[in-house]
């Protein structure tokens, strides 16, 4: 019996998740690729920034010990001659490719933030900043860009400390929320002494300020980047298909419109130009799948379209207030939310089972799976389809 070497490329919750469900076949060996030695959960980043959690797990706790890693960076990929090359020099042979190499650090177009704004994406770019706020006074004023996740998060943890933070939105506050529940989100910032500035784009960041394109201007010690994402150009620069992000063009299956050998998972991936909304869950939902993908192709199966819906977000406000956000298949927010102590415990819930589902796998491999209804990904594609088809005016 032969057996098929797949590499991933990646080693978070979409690459880990995929590595310990190829295992289900004997006559498969599987090579994960990652820069760093330890596994990064990103949902505490925000926490690692705040010095209140390390964000690091071991991959003995959560990684198939019959899984091989390689501490390396992947600098191309040579997909006619199915192999990978490493910064180190070497280079990997694979039968199967998983991109899995998820998102950090955009480029910000705004002028001076890559002087002046610290990010927070990256575990590098969050120890960064944890050092630079360890050497500054708790009483400086703080600027935080970004009203998503990240942003609000990170400003509850350090708010929290006793820092003067404001947030800069473009638009509002956590756009995702229902407006109930945005509400209470503005409510516990203001317990926590955060200023709120929504509606207006930051135009310039200076060395002790931060330019608003309504002509103000907030006096800033330290700015942090906490806007939009960015995935690693690795795709691209290969020769494989993106979209305008960088995300590596897939069909339904996950399989690169380029090349059946190659499938994607998570953040770096855009089935049908139309990616799922970035989430931990969602990442590993897409590494099982991509998983699956992989073993039906060694099978000689047709591999089956992903279903996959999670209508539900939750936000940490320190360590003592959340809210788990409900919402509706078709991603919209439902009026229904949980807030303050339940919040907390669901969004710490949903922290750790993350690391649980990736462990489970590991000791049982095609184990795990989730939500899907048949409806919502199939509407959303055919509304795709007849807009393309829509005659121009």
């Amino acid at each position: 019996m032969s057996t098929n070497e797949v590499v991933v490329i990646g080693g978070g919750y979409a690459g880990v998740m995929a590595a310990n469900r190829l295992l289900q076949r004997d006559d498969v060996r599987v090579t994960v690729i990652n820069p760093r030695e330890v596994f990064v959960p990103r949902l505490r980043l925000h926490q690692l920034v705040g010095a209140t959690h390390d964000a690091a797990v071991e991959y003995r706790e959560i990684l198939a010990e019959q899984v091989r890693l390689v501490v390396d960076s992947v600098t191309r990929i040579d997909a006619d001659a199915r192999t990978v090359h490493l910064s180190g020099g070497d280079s990997i042979g694979y039968d199967y490719l998983v991109y899995a190499v998820g998102s950090g650090i955009p480029a910000p177009r705004v002028p001076g933030a890559a002087e002046f704004a610290y990010p927070v994406a990256t575990v590098e770019a969050a120890q960064r900043l944890r050092s630079v706020l360890f050497d500054t006074p708790v009483s400086v004023p703080v600027t935080v860009i970004g009203g998503g996740p990240t942003g609000i998060e990170t400003a509850a943890e350090l708010a929290e400390q006793g820092r003067a933070i404001t947030v800069a939105c473009g638009s509002v506050l956590a756009p995702y929320l229902h407006p109930k529940a945005r509400r209470t989100a503005r409510k516990y910032l203001a317990k926590l002494g955060v200023t709120v500035v929504e509606g207006s784009d930051v135009t310039a960041i200076e060395r002790h300020a931060v330019q608003l394109g309504d002509g103000r201007t907030l006096t800033s010690e330290v700015t942090i980047w906490a806007a939009g994402f960015g995935v690693p150009d690795l795709a691209g620069r290969s020769g494989l298909s993106v979209d305008a992000t960088g995300r590596l063009l897939t069909d339904e299956t996950l399989t690169s419109i380029d090349d059946e050998r190659i499938v994607a998972a998570g953040d770096s991936s855009a089935p049908s130009d139309l990616p799922f909304r970035m989430s931990a869950y969602t990442a590993y939902c897409l590494g099982a799948h991509a998983a699956d993908t992989v073993l039906h192709r060694i099978a000689g199966e047709q591999p089956a379209p992903i279903d996959l819906a999670f209508p539900a977000m939750c936000l940490s406000f320190g360590r003592d207030a959340g809210i788990y956000q409900l919402g509706h298949k078709d991603e919209t927010a439902m009026r229904l939310y949980f807030g303050g102590f339940a919040g907390k415990k669901l969004k710490e819930f949903a922290c750790e089972a993350g690391i649980k589902h990736l462990a489970t796998e590991a000791r049982k491999p095609g184990s795990h799976h989730w939500f899907s209804d048949g409806e919502h990904r199939p509407a959303l594609l055919r509304a795709r389809r007849s807009a393309s088809a829509a005659p121009v005016a």
